[in-house]
């Protein structure tokens, strides 16, 4: 071989070394999904919650984004963690049924985890140990200060508020543990509005304890040297009325879909209709991750420089 030729070959084999290797970096290190369970845009509003209304100012946000049907908590989440709607995940109850049995398609921790990555939930309600498939979170975080009753029905009541798993969270970082995908769950704003009304002073309240705990997120994020390398979602499973959920009506289907961090357009209210399928779907597309062909989903693109 001439020295031209080997040299353009050897040109030729760098570039496409350069190639693969940008094909495999991933958009964000860190993607951090945070849920506010019955956040309803229309009480959001109404409430006390400067970190999550800046973030939305600073980054790109609707607050017309599209929960599933039903519109409930269990199977909404799994939606938002699989990609799929329930035709596909078959998870049709809102209980911790442990007879039932694990979600039996592929959740985006499995599909992390099969690509090198570390992952996390950290959740108010055990419910959501139905998405923990064997394997796949490297942290499964229910911050209970006791164990749960043996009976599923009386442990499906247990609840935790969100600052102690916003403080699990931050421990957790503070360890050194930080996962490239993470799941937070805040209940409080679910459990106000079953028991006093959707927009009552009560629900505006956990709103703002939720805003609290979101912001000891953030904190620890900074200080764990994330904030530069981190892609932030926030969002809900559902809406509210009354005292209930669950219908196809607005009230219950809108979500906010706030996404701040890395790459995102700065101060851009999306026009794209998003789903809570997308968060998946997006999650996957921020680590570099294939998009499954049978998703539901797709990356909200249009939110990302």
């Amino acid at each position: 071989m001439s020295s031209p030729l080997r040299a353009a070959f050897l040109s030729l084999s760098l570039l496409l070394v350069t190639i693969t290797a940008l094909a495999g970096t991933p958009r964000a290190e860190h993607v951090f999904i945070v849920s506010f369970d019955g956040g309803k845009p229309a009480v959001i509003a109404q409430s006390e919650m400067p970190v999550l209304k800046a973030m939305a100012a600073e980054g790109a946000h609707t607050w017309v984004a599209q929960t599933i049907m039903p519109s409930i908590t269990l199977p909404s989440h799994t939606s938002m963690l699989t990609g799929v709607t329930p035709a596909k995940h078959h998870i049709l109850w809102n209980d911790w049924k442990p007879e039932l049995g694990l979600v039996k398609v592929p959740t985006i921790f499995s599909l992390a985890k099969e690509h090198g990555f570390t992952t996390a939930m950290f959740v108010g309600k055990v419910k959501f140990r139905h998405l923990d498939l064997p394997g796949t979170v490297d942290a499964f975080v229910f911050p209970l200060p006791h164990d749960l009753p043996a009976d599923a029905q009386a442990a499906e009541k247990s609840k935790v508020e969100a600052r102690p798993v916003a403080e699990a969270f931050a421990s957790a970082l503070a360890g050194g543990f930080k996962p490239n995908l993470c799941f937070i769950h805040f209940s409080d704003t679910d459990t106000a509005g079953h028991k006093y009304g959707w927009g009552s002073p009560e629900q505006i309240k956990a709103f703002a304890d939720c805003d609290a705990a979101l912001k000891i997120i953030m904190d620890a994020i900074r200080k764990a040297g994330l904030t530069d390398s981190s892609v932030v979602i926030l969002t809900a499973d559902h809406g509210g009325h009354d005292k209930t959920h669950g219908l196809a009506i607005p009230d219950d289907l809108n979500i906010p879909w706030i996404v701040w961090g890395k790459g995102v357009k700065p101060h851009l209210e999306l026009t794209t209709p998003i789903s809570t399928c997308d968060t998946a779907a997006t999650a996957l597309w921020l680590l570099n991750i294939p998009v499954p062909a049978d998703f539901d989903g797709k990356p909200a693109t249009s939110a990302f420089e």
